[in-house]
């Protein structure tokens, strides 16, 4: 399959990739949180590539872009996302969809290739107004009741009011169709260093992981700074330092090879510098690919706040307010992948588990899915900074393509 390896536009590609980085540029990177304006060009210029694809592409009501073909024969979705964090990289979502524009057109206006390449953007998968809310709302899981509740994280502007100020209210929202496609292949750059410091071109991903992200409440009582004496304060900013260390010092014990957690945001009540912390809340996350070991570190992380609240001064609750399942890769993905990199990039891949969340998760639950990596130059992402490579980001589309042809082939 090397030889249709010159059909795959590399220049193209890169071409594609730097006009979605000038819309919404942020110094070396972009700002497009989504349904911003500059979100929003990002998916009306994908739908006029799409349909310059030879594709029949739409916008539907959640911001999910479709593009989808009249070739008979079997069908492969492919894509990722089009937003971004907020001030982040280029090529976290981009990647992968230009990928999938790039397969679609080299696949399908082949007459000798095996079916057609879709191609889907999912809306917010960096999670502004909730927790992968487009591939969700693709495979079924999302009520209009969670459209109703969800708020930007950033402004508050409710999901409703976002959508019919770009014009998405009242549209239909998108169903995969059972038995259309025979799986989904997502690209996406690696966002750690292990491909780079490695000398490889490829990230053969196994399973994606399951996160599980807390909520924990400290109240103790506010009072004056000045006056109060240390003996009888009730510091609920310091019960939550504390706890903070005794988790450090306490999981690793509990933790499994590949576990992290993170205390992403921690909120101080009322938050001045003359005044005890009456009531604290910090947000707190742990992933890992392993259901078992998640349960054992949410038991303690359970027990280490029912001790603290015991010991006193101030009491600490534990909410799970989000949960998210780890997905197996397909195994037959996985070796078209391995075949395409032999044939593609010299077989420099690794096979290695996800240690971001990624839609393919989600469309695992409803069909076989895979997923690759390319390397990140010194594993910088979610920053203005991230980057790749130009011949890595070539090699990718290389390797994606192939991988596509063989997985129709089959």
């Amino acid at each position: 399959m090397a030889d249709n390896l010159s059909r795959v536009d590399g220049s193209r590609v890169l071409a594609d990739l730097n006009a979605l980085r000038a819309i919404g540029a942020y110094k070396t990177g972009v700002h497009k949180p989504t349904f911003s304006e500059p979100h929003m060009r990002s998916l009306h210029w994908l739908a006029q590539r799409l349909a310059e694809a030879g594709l029949a592409a739409e916008i539907d009501g959640i911001g999910n872009v479709l593009g989808t073909s009249t070739k008979p024969g079997r069908k492969l979705l492919a894509g990722s996302h089009l937003e971004s964090q907020n001030y982040a990289g280029w090529l976290d979502g981009p990647l992968g969809v230009v990928y999938a524009l790039e397969a679609a057109r080299v696949i399908n206006a082949d007459p000798n290739a095996t079916g057609a390449v879709e191609v889907a953007s999912w809306c917010d998968e960096e999670g502004h107004f909730g927790s992968f809310l487009g591939s969700r709302s693709y495979v079924g899981g999302v009520t209009e009741a969670e459209i109703d509740a969800a708020r930007d994280r950033s402004s508050g502007k409710t999901m409703r009011d976002a959508l019919r100020e770009v014009g998405l209210a009242g549209r239909p929202r998108a169903r995969c169709e059972p038995g259309r496609h025979i799986g989904y292949l997502e690209a996406h750059i690696e966002q750690g260093e292990t491909l780079e410091s490695g000398g490889l071109a490829i990230g053969i991903v196994t399973s994606i992981v399951g996160i599980w992200q807390y909520r924990l409440s400290f109240t103790g009582e506010q009072n004056h700074a000045g006056t109060t004496r240390m003996a009888v304060r009730r510091d609920a900013g310091l019960a939550l330092a504390r706890l903070c260390v005794e988790i450090d010092d306490r999981f690793p014990a509990v933790a499994g090879p590949r576990t992290v957690w993170t205390t992403g945001r921690i909120t101080l009540d009322p938050g001045a510098p003359s005044i005890i912390p009456g009531a604290a809340e910090m947000l707190f996350q742990i992933r890992d690919d392993d259901p078992g070991v998640i349960a054992r570190l949410e038991q303690l992380l359970r027990s280490l706040a029912a001790d603290a609240s015991a010991r006193g001064p101030c009491s600490v609750s534990v909410e799970r307010i989000r949960t998210g399942a780890p997905a197996i890769m397909d195994p037959s993905f996985q070796e078209a992948i391995a075949a395409a990199s032999a044939a593609c990039a010299g077989g420099r891949s690794l096979r290695m588990p996800s240690g971001a969340g990624h839609d393919a998760q989600i469309l695992a639950t409803i069909m076989p899915a895979g997923m690759l990596f390319v390397p990140s130059i010194g594993g910088i992402s979610h920053h203005w900074t991230e980057n790749t490579e130009d011949t890595d980001i070539v090699t990718g589309a290389e390797v994606l393509v192939d991988a596509c042809r063989r997985l129709l082939a089959s």
